[in-house]
């Protein structure tokens, strides 16, 4: 039988990251923490952490486990919440995960239909790179996950990719920048400024493709895996950036700068990937649906 104790200290740990920081937070010796694991191991008869550098990573089992233990301490907190003041709020979960370089006003207006439903939902949202969050998700340990493409056809893992958006992207930059880069979009970007997604984008390669067909040579003076840092450097005037079309309002809004322009050549694609055994979650129904509606309410605008 599992030891519940030895359980609970393998989930702190795998939560904090490191065995130092969890026993801080337990107020135990880093020793007592590594040989209860030990035991829980031993216990087990397989491996849960294997060490990396410095720092510990799950291995295989050790995800398997801790998507357990998730759910046996999330059931436990709810059993102490009923029984001391007797109400039942019992709440859904949805465990998203989300791709370490998704736009964060994208995420939140993707998850938005989910919020909405009439079932309570506990939302749960991790961010990692794209090929660890589809481990988590062969496990069962997320419902859903959201990336900027689909799910590489060389992973060998059972599920499904839907298409939630598809839009162009804008260019953007300081009152400074538009006044001197401004006139003759696209030709003023040759030579200018330009900040730019990361390699590990899907954005940078359409990107860069796009400018080279149209002979467009700017400087690039910075590459970002992170859209937030990219657009903080675009605010300060470091260089033009670019956004989903999508969020062009909110970007100007909240960056104060100015849109440059739109190509519509160059898209921006969103994905939800979700196991085939939990495609009947309704959060990831009703995001589903909501992309559905959405898409054709653009296609009957532009009908003439």
């Amino acid at each position: 039988m599992v030891n519940y104790k030895q359980l609970h200290y393998f989930w702190q740990v795998a939560r904090a990251g490191s065995i130092a920081r969890a026993s801080e937070q337990l107020d135990l010796t880093p020793q007592t923490l590594s040989g209860q694991i030990g035991l829980l191991e031993a216990s087990l008869n397989t491996v849960l952490f294997r060490r990396v550098g410095r720092g510990l990573e799950l291995t295989e089992a050790g995800r398997l486990a801790l998507s357990y233990a998730d759910e046996i301490f999330e059931v436990g907190a709810e059993m102490e919440q009923v029984l001391t003041s007797g109400e039942i709020k019992h709440l859904m979960p949805f465990k998203v995960g989300i791709a370490d370089v998704m736009p964060k006003s994208i995420v939140y207006k993707l998850l938005a239909p989910a919020m909405a439903l009439e079932t309570a939902i506990k939302i749960v949202c991790k961010e990692d790179r794209l090929e660890r969050l589809l481990g988590d998700l062969a496990i069962h340990r997320l419902d859903l996950v959201l990336s900027d493409r689909p799910m590489p056809s060389d992973i060998n893992i059972k599920g499904v990719s839907h298409q939630l958006v598809e839009c162009g992207v804008s260019f953007f930059a300081t009152p400074a920048l538009a006044a001197q880069y401004g006139q003759h979009f696209p030709q003023s970007l040759h030579q200018a400024p330009l900040l730019v997604p990361g390699t590990d984008t899907s954005m940078r390669q359409k990107l860069m493709h796009w400018l080279d067909t149209q002979r467009i040579r700017p400087k690039i003076v910075g590459e970002f895996d992170d859209s937030a840092l990219m657009k903080a450097f675009g605010q300060a005037g470091i260089g033009i950036f670019t956004a989903p079309a999508l969020i062009d309002d909110e970007v100007q809004r909240q960056f104060n700068v100015i849109k440059l322009g739109q190509i519509d050549a160059i898209t921006e694609r969103y994905y939800a990937i979700s196991a085939i055994r939990r495609i009947h979650h309704p959060a990831v129904v009703a995001i589903s649906a909501a992309a559905i509606a959405e898409t054709m309410t653009e296609i009957n605008i532009k009908q003439p």
